[in-house]
């Protein structure tokens, strides 16, 4: 074997460790870890070598071409998460490797994922609407054979009125299509009353993310006639950005409703006063009650918010006294240096001045 030969080996080797550190035969079939994966990785190693369930594996396998999507909706649902919780006492904090072990050997969310909690509720449905909104573009931007735009869409209108349908419609229903093929598991599949209570929250705020996605389409138009008179429209079907998608969400979880415990034909209020209420398909159901995330529960994986950095004069969830759960807070002083009044020196560079400035840093005790 020639030098390049074994050079090639050699790399060939690095990036199989590489690959196996990122995700182990102990992923626990989350899909959710390829949302923090390299550009490419999830390709390279092929479905067979993902952290995914028997299920997920066959269909990744039946079209592998949506394995780009599937890597971007994980990265968009775990983005918007950790984007929505920044500033409360649970941020939506993510494993990373550590000395405990390689990414990929535990949940990704942690303790979070299967408590049952307000937290595991949201976690699920960003992540839903972040599948279906990722293959959902990918369909627009004709990156697939198998789905391209709505064809519905594609005749009709209202002349009177003046407008048309025509353009790029996103199909959002293939969208939830393949985010209910991929992530739903059957129920009946399951063993033990919690397990089955568990998983029929999951399922339902699997679709309540999928729901938030079909909500927030809107209708976007192109105006035709003389000299901009729009006098015809030509209007299409678009997703709204994500970040709307996620506030949506992050409403849905400040609302969101305890559910019993037991299931007997279908899921209750846990309430007996409020089971008249009816559950929408678009809510966000808890089980159990949150930990307490001020303090550090190490069994839990739970951090406390010690040492995150708070807003003194702030009186919402970002503020001092939320964030430290009354416990006060340290204030350092902080000195930055950048430059600053840049100016083009013909010929040919840039001049700058280096400026200081100084500032408080207020941290949780």
């Amino acid at each position: 074997m020639d030098r390049a030969a074994l050079l090639g080996l050699a790399r060939l080797c690095a990036l199989w460790a590489a690959l196996l550190a990122l995700f182990p035969c102990g992923a626990q079939g989350n899909w959710m870890w390829l949302g923090i994966a390299s550009f490419g990785v999830p390709e390279k190693l092929g479905c067979a070598n993902l952290p995914l369930n028997s299920r997920q594996k066959e269909l990744c396998k039946k079209k592998p071409y949506l394995l780009p999507s599937i890597r971007e909706g994980a990265r968009l649902g775990i983005q918007e998460c950790r984007s929505q919780f920044r500033h409360e006492r649970w941020n939506c904090m993510v494993a990373t490797a550590t000395a405990a072990g390689p990414l990929g050997a535990r949940p990704l969310f942690g303790y979070e994922l299967s408590s049952g909690t307000k937290e595991t509720a949201f976690i699920y449905a960003v992540m839903a609407a972040g599948l279906v909104h990722s293959v959902t573009r990918s369909c627009s931007a004709g990156n697939m054979t198998e789905c391209s735009c709505d064809t519905t869409l594609q005749n009709g209108g209202s002349a009177s009125e003046g407008w048309h349908w025509g353009g790029c419609s996103d199909d959002v229903q293939y969208g939830m299509w393949f985010s209910r093929k991929f992530l739903d598991f059957p129920i009946r599949n399951t063993t033990g009353k919690e397990s089955k209570v568990l998983l029929a929250m999951n399922l339902h705020n699997n679709e309540a993310g999928r729901q938030a996605v079909a909500k927030l389409m809107s209708v976007d138009c192109r105006c035709h006639g003389v000299s901009g008179s729009c006098a015809v429209k030509t209007c299409w079907k678009t997703m709204s950005s994500f970040e709307k998608i996620g506030h949506l969400l992050k409403d849905k979880y400040e609302n969101s409703i305890q559910i019993s415990d037991k299931i007997k034909r279908k899921m209750r209020r846990r309430e007996k006063d409020q089971r008249k209420i009816p559950i929408h398909k678009d809510d966000l159901l808890y089980v159990n009650k949150s930990p307490n995330y001020c303090v550090e529960d190490k069994k839990l994986g739970i951090p406390g918010t010690q040492g995150r950095e708070c807003n003194r004069t702030s009186e919402g969830a970002d503020g001092c006294n939320l964030l430290c759960c009354g416990r006060g807070y340290n204030t350092h002083v902080v000195r930055h240096v950048e430059r600053c009044e840049c100016k083009f020196i013909w010929c040919c560079y840039v001049r700058c001045r280096r400026c200081e400035s100084m500032a408080d840093v207020h941290t949780c005790k």
